[in-house]
């Protein structure tokens, strides 16, 4: 039976603000370098001032980790769903007209509600890394009332942004959109997203998960803190006990595909890296397309990896369009 979309995503609609920042500042501002941390609207509005005035607003886009995971996912040549919620302001509007440009079906179309739309800064240091102060607004209203049951049945994935497990009625729709995906035989995919989530969360997650997943992203710091291992070879392993399948993104060293048989090694694909952001969701879309489009692992693994190295090697968390094709072609597909 042929799916109407590849893959139905739940996550926080954000759009990000970027900048190149000093690693000074971050130290100035006792923020926590390399993590997203959860502020208010005044918190986030404080320091988006001091931002602007010292290094200048360098790009605005619509974000998100699991929209950006579409969004490649989208531009690879897949159909995707993606379920989030905005406000009825300037800042939702850009965020919608952003999805639909890029051929992404959403539950937007419906009236939005009044208020303000998460934003997401994201700070990027010398070293390419990035940290990011999120506010979620209305993206934390996300809810089971917004899950579109027969977009989940009409789909081949439905995948889970590890950060709704901060908002209780998000991580509510994850658990409604598994439990659908799961009595309708629909695959179900999570990414853990950030090593606060595991650290702060896990209960929730747990609860997300359930039983278990078809299919599990993370990366080396997240698989550590989950397994407790400290040798990421056993962390890779002990996450078969929550995924049919684990996929591992391992930075410098590439990454690892885990099934309950067998440890696929994924080669790294090298680069100069500027910018961080978005690589783990560029890396994730990319192997949901593949292997929703029949590919084995190896040869997702292999699009993954030369789809992160790309992106990380650009700034700002989303490819120009043509880039997509040009990886493609790169990996042999």
């Amino acid at each position: 039976m042929s799916k109407k979309y590849d893959v139905y995503a739940l996550g926080n609609a954000l759009v990000d603000q970027e900048f190149e920042i000093t690693d000074d500042f971050l130290a100035h501002e006792n923020i926590q370098k390399g993590l997203m941390t959860l502020v208010d609207s005044e918190a986030q509005e404080t320091l988006l001032a001091r931002l602007s005035q010292r290094f200048g607003l360098r790009k605005r886009a619509g974000g998100g980790s699991a929209a950006n995971s579409m969004y490649a996912i989208s531009q690879f040549g897949g159909n995707t769903y993606y379920c989030c919620k905005v406000a009825s302001d300037e800042t939702g509007e850009f965020f919608f007209q952003e999805l639909g440009a890029n051929n992404i079906a959403t539950n937007l179309q419906k009236q939005r509600a009044y208020g303000a739309t998460g934003k997401c800064l994201v700070m990027v240091s010398p070293d390419a890394e990035r940290t990011m102060l999120t506010c979620l607004n209305i993206s934390s209203e996300l809810s089971s009332e917004d899950v579109d049951h027969e977009a989940i049945i009409a789909s081949k994935f439905v995948y889970m942004e590890g950060y709704l497990v901060s908002s209780d009625s998000g991580r509510e729709a994850c658990i409604t959109a598994r439990r659908v995906a799961e009595a309708n035989g629909v695959l179900t995919a999570i990414t853990l997203s950030d090593p606060a989530m595991v650290q702060f969360f896990r209960g929730g997650l747990e609860e997300m998960i359930g039983d278990g997943v078809d299919l599990l992203f993370a990366n080396d710091v997240e698989a550590k803190a989950w397994t407790g291992e400290d040798n990421i070879d056993a962390a890779i392993k002990s996450l078969a006990s929550i995924a049919h399948t684990a996929v591992v993104t391992l930075g410098a060293e590439g990454a690892a595909v885990c099934t309950k048989e067998e440890i696929i090694r994924i080669a790294p694909t090298p680069t100069k890296a500027i910018d961080t952001n978005g690589a783990g969701d560029m890396f994730a879309g990319a192997f949901l397309y593949a292997v929703t489009q029949g590919h084995d692992y190896a040869t997702a693994g292999h699009l993954a990896s030369i789809a992160a190295s790309t992106t990380v090697a650009n700034f700002g968390p989303r490819l120009e369009v043509s880039a997509h094709q040009e990886i493609k072609t790169k990996a042999g597909l």
